[in-house]
């Protein structure tokens, strides 16, 4: 009790002060001041000099605050009182109450807590001249307090608590690789600081003794439980951006991020471990154990093999981390009525006493009234009765979260038994992998006999290398001597040019003199012809000049003729001119005439209408009341209509809130329906939408048709939401991803739903509500649907006993083909092979043979035995009555019998290739497995329904023991006549050079590389291929289905 008072005696006046001040204050300033008195309080308990644990109720009060307030003022304020900087063990706990704070705290916490920055920073730098004790592990501490700031600054799509999903994960990296590689660096980053921090608190520690319960101990140890939180979840981001990068960018850019990895699991593995040693620990944590070994980045599918790290917190009301240092007489106990007298002490106890002057001490007369104590317990019971429904609430959320936990574990469990199944099949594919490597085991002993010859011949080639030299040494001295000579040779021919060029020169001097006189002849002739041509053209401008003289004449008698008759023209006119100024007198006359009578016509029309206009007005005084009262009642009744609606519209949207709030009932899990059933629903609501849409159009052309509106709203409502409730039952009957699919379409459909009646509630928007998207969402439900319904629905009750025959008899047809087919190909290779060749294909045949005759008898047992099974189960049902209230073991038998007709015919079509040497044997033995594993199918859907101690069921697995032998018999001839070819088809290197040893020897390693990168993505399309088979079938054969009766 003296600890719990000392450590408050930090804030001893505070608490009084504003007691006394809310005397007149209202409500809002009396809950912030009780507020900001508890945070205080609280606060100053968590925060103490006491080397012990923080206690959890302290804790978490602070934690509500931010909620409360929404931010950290209040929480600063209190801190920057505390003398942080003097005490160690202050500082630590502040440490530790603060990193809760950015975990569970309001989100706003960090953005405030930001402001704070430098202060931290300068105090880790001061804490960190200290060398041991509590200084360094304080400098350390602050150093990942800035640290997770700064990241969730950087990154606010990240809570403080570090809790998202892979969805969310992708969304922080913006589908951009630059940002995923930063956002790994920083990751990293903020990891080295928790592993710091966790190294130096082990360090600290003195590990030979129980630190773990002492107070001391549990002081240092309990912030370890936020670093592991955050360690687990970044140690499982960290692992899936790896991941995420090495599918996106070259392994040699990522080996310093495998590196820091590599380097950090080791630690976070080894601290994970010491730490679940701890007895303190085990009482507050369960710690996960990271793998053996950390994961192959270069291998793109050990990310299926990565499990997160959960860390699991046992729900407690408090944490025990010291309850062996709390007094009783500390805590108030909520659980049983509290009595007046003792509620004063308590109080007193919390908030700190004073010997001489209390103003908490109700008994000693200082002014206080006797009902502000009655007020005051008053508060308190209520405060006391508010934290207890508050308790019952976080009991029924931890409730609900186990029970869908539950519904999870049961899942995974679902998809572990799957994962067995695919590990029994890579299984057998090991073994076939197994054989392969023998094989080529072989093939590089051979490789290695070829490396020893090879270096023989090498040898050889290096004395060919001396002799090639001495020959090589001979020729430079002929080039030389060459060289002398044609140089030689250039001298002469330069002489012989210089005299050619003298010769050109005289003969050009004499060939310009001629070409002087000719020019001169020429250019007398030129001026002659000139002189002649000016004289011929001055004689034709004299000839065209008469010409024009001519033609002036012409045009001036024409001139006159024209000007004769316009002037004939003229004179008509005139005579018309005058008949029109006659008539224009007339037209006058007759218009005055007319004026007269429409003055007339006029002033009775004047008349007439003012009789008109007041009657007028009579009547539409009349009307404008009649029209006023229609009004009135029309108004009436549009509001009448619209209330209707609106009313309907409300009750539909309560139906589907009802439906959306209902599959999120943890009740509601148990709940089941079928794909038939949900695909009906989403049916009828696709046309009920439709109905809706086409009554609002009427409604908006005449609102008199609201009735009808009303009863389809209605109606969608209902039909809606029985969608929405038979969508999420019928997610509880399918595979995970399809389920989470589903209930996400589910929970579209009622969104869209609530928009199109929230915009037909009001007027501006009713007649801009769309329905599409609510359409679109039904109709991805209805086609969802439709894949889940299995294949067998399709079919009627009379077409699965037909198919059923139908297959059968298909089967056994393709099974005698086949064998025809073989004795045909053998009489063909016998008489065209010889030698080994002959002695392989007839081996290869015969065996194929066998295996056909052993699948005819295997069908035939499967007939005689499916005829049992139909006689003693019908009962006074048909046959085909029988197959369809069987059609899952139908299904599947139709399936069997495709599949062995099938691979008979696949596996005759190989071997006729094998046979042609066109084809290959590695062919043949797949087709061989292929048909084993068919049979056994069809052995394994004629047992299902089969009595045990039938006769015709024993001979069936005879037969079936026979297949499996004739199939061994068919690989075993296959890979005995490969290697016999072979071995014929040895290679001959004893004509080769080196260089063509050499470049046959770079092919082959090239051809080896592509083989090898061929084999891996051929088996990563195998495996992908047998997934999707595996689906495929799953839904042809209704897997996900309730199984049905076998009678």
């Amino acid at each position: 009790m003296d600890r719990v008072k000392s450590s408050m005696q930090q804030v001893p006046n505070a608490i009084p002060k504003v007691i006394r001040r809310t005397g007149g204050a209202n409500s809002l300033e009396l809950e912030k001041e009780n507020f900001e008195r508890g945070q205080a309080v609280s606060i100053n308990k968590a925060i103490n000099t006491q080397e012990v644990a923080v206690k959890e109720k302290h804790a978490r009060t602070c934690i509500l605050g931010t909620h409360h307030e929404k931010g950290a003022h209040t929480f600063w304020a209190a801190i920057n009182r505390l003398p942080l900087s003097s005490n160690a063990v202050l500082c630590w706990k502040f440490c530790h109450v603060f990193h809760k704070l950015l975990r569970d705290g309001h989100p706003h916490v960090i953005k405030d807590s930001m402001r704070n920055k430098a202060d931290l920073t300068d105090m880790s730098r001061m804490w960190g001249h200290l060398s041991e004790g509590y200084g360094k592990l304080c400098s350390i501490y602050l150093k990942l307090l800035i640290t997770k700031m700064e990241f969730h600054i950087k990154n606010p799509r990240f809570p403080g608590n570090l809790q998202m999903s892979n969805r969310q994960l992708e969304e922080a990296g913006e589908n951009d690789v630059n940002n995923f590689f930063q956002l790994t660096v920083e990751m990293f980053d903020y990891l080295e600081c928790e592993l710091n921090l966790f190294l130096s608190v082990f360090s600290s520690l003195d590990m030979s003794r129980s630190v773990s319960v002492t107070a001391a101990g549990q002081c240092r140890l309990a912030p370890l439980i936020q670093v592991i939180l955050d360690c687990s979840h970044l140690y499982d981001y960290t692992v899936k951006l790896l991941f995420k990068l090495h599918s996106c960018l070259p392994a040699d850019t990522l080996q310093g991020h495998r590196d820091r990895f590599q380097e950090q699991f080791k630690k976070l593995k080894s601290l994970f471990y010491r730490s679940s040693n701890l007895q303190y620990f085990k009482r507050l944590i369960q710690i996960p154990q990271l793998p053996e070994n950390p994961p192959n980045f270069l291998r793109a599918s050990a990310l299926s093999e990565h499990i997160s790290p959960v860390v699991v917190i046992p729900a407690e009301s408090s944490s025990p981390e010291s309850e062996h240092l709390v007094e009783t007489e500390d805590l108030v106990d909520t659980d049983v009525p509290v009595l007046p007298a003792p509620l004063e002490t308590k109080f007193d106890d919390l908030f700190g006493t004073s010997a001489a002057i209390d103003p908490f001490n109700f008994n000693n007369q200082n002014g206080m009234r006797k009902d502000d104590k009655d007020r005051l317990i008053e508060q308190l019971t209520k405060e006391i009765q508010a934290l207890k429904d508050e308790l019952e609430s976080f009991r029924l959320e931890s409730g609900r979260l186990c029970q869908a936990l539950r519904g999870r574990v049961n899942e995974l469990e679902a998809e572990l038994a799957e994962q067995s199944h695919l590990r029994l099949q890579a299984a057998g594919e090991s073994e076939f992998l197994k054989a392969e490597l023998d094989d080529l085991r072989r093939v590089r002993e051979d490789t290695e006999k070829e490396q020893r010859s090879l270096t023989e011949i090498e040898k050889k080639a290096q004395a060919n290398e001396q002799r090639y030299t001495k020959l090589k040494e001979k020729y430079t001295e002929l080039v030389q001597s060459h060289a002398d000579l044609l140089r030689k040779n250039a001298e002469v021919t330069r002489q012989m040019t210089v005299a050619r060029a003298a010769q050109d020169e005289v003969d050009a001097v004499r060939k310009e003199m001629q070409d002087k006189v000719k020019a001169a002849q020429e250019a007398a002739g030129r001026q002659e012809q000139k002189q002649r041509e000016h004289l011929e053209e001055m004689q034709r401008e004299l000839l065209s000049s008469r010409a024009e003289l001519d033609s002036i004449k012409t045009v001036m008698a024409s001139s006159q003729q024209s000007s004769e008759a316009l002037g004939t023209q003229l004179a008509a006119l005139e005579s018309e001119k005058a008949a029109l100024v006659e008539s224009l007198s007339k037209t006058e006359t007759e218009l005055a005439a007319r004026e007269e009578e429409l003055e007339r016509v006029q002033t009775s029309l004047a008349s007439e209408r003012e009789s008109g206009v007041k009657t007028a007005e009579a009547l539409q005084n009349q009307l404008n009341d009649k029209e006023s009262r229609e009004q009135a009642l029309e108004s009436q009744l549009v509001a009448a209509r619209w209330s209707s609606l609106q009313g309907a519209v409300e009750e539909a949207e309560r139906i589907i809130q009802d439906s959306l709030a209902q599959i999120d009932d943890p009740a509601h899990i148990s709940c089941t329906s079928s794909a038939d059933y949900l695909a009906s629903r989403c049916q009828a609501s696709l046309d009920c939408v439709d109905k809706l849409h086409t009554a609002r159009d009427a409604f908006l052309a005449d609102d008199t048709g609201v009735f009808h509106l009303l009863k389809v709203v209605t109606q969608c409502g209902h039909l809606v939401g029985d969608t929405i409730v038979q969508g999420s039952a019928t997610s509880h009957m399918v595979p995970v991803e399809q389920a989470d699919v589903l209930s996400e379409s589910v929970k579209a459909c009622g969104t869209e739903a609530l928009v199109l009646l929230g915009h037909m509630k009001k007027r501006e928007s009713l007649t801009t509500a769309d329905n599409s998207k609510l359409k679109a969402t039904l109709q991805t439900m209805l086609a969802f649907a439709e894949k889940l319904r299995p294949r067998g629905l399709e079919l009627q009750q009379g077409e699965l006993g037909d198919l059923v025959e139908q297959e059968m008899a298909a089967t056994s047809a393709a099974v005698e083909s086949a064998a025809a087919r073989i004795e045909e190909m053998l009489n063909k290779s016998r008489a065209v092979d010889t030698g080994i060749k002959m002695e392989v294909n007839e081996r290869i045949l015969a065996s194929c043979t066998d295996l056909m005759t052993a699948i005819k008898k295997l069908v035939l047992s499967s007939k005689d035995l499916q005829r049992d099974i139909v006689e003693s189960g019908r009962g006074a049902a048909s046959t085909k009555e029988f197959y369809a209230k069987n059609s899952r073991w139908t299904e599947g038998l139709i399936s069997a019998s495709k599949a062995v007709g099938w691979g008979a015919t696949v596996m005759v079509d190989a071997a006729d290739l094998v046979v042609q040497g066109k084809g290959k044997f590695e062919e043949l033995m797949v087709c061989s497995h292929e048909i084993a594993a068919s049979t056994a199918q069809l052995v394994a859907a004629s047992k299902v329904k089969a009595d045990k101690d039938s006769s015709n069921l024993h001979r069936l697995q005879q037969a079936s023991r026979g297949v499996t032998q004739a199939t061994a018999a068919v690989v075993a001839s296959t890979k005995s006549g490969k290697s016999q070819i072979e071995d014929k088809d040895t290679m001959d290197f004893s004509s080769m050079t080196l260089t063509q040893i050499k470049r046959q020897e770079m092919d082959a390693q090239v051809l080896v590389l592509e083989l090898e990168t061929r084999l891996q993505k051929e088996r990563e399309r195998l495996g992908e291929l047998r997934k999707k088979h595996y689906e495929l079938a799953g839904v042809a054969e209704g897997w996900g289905a309730d199984g049905e009766g076998s009678g």
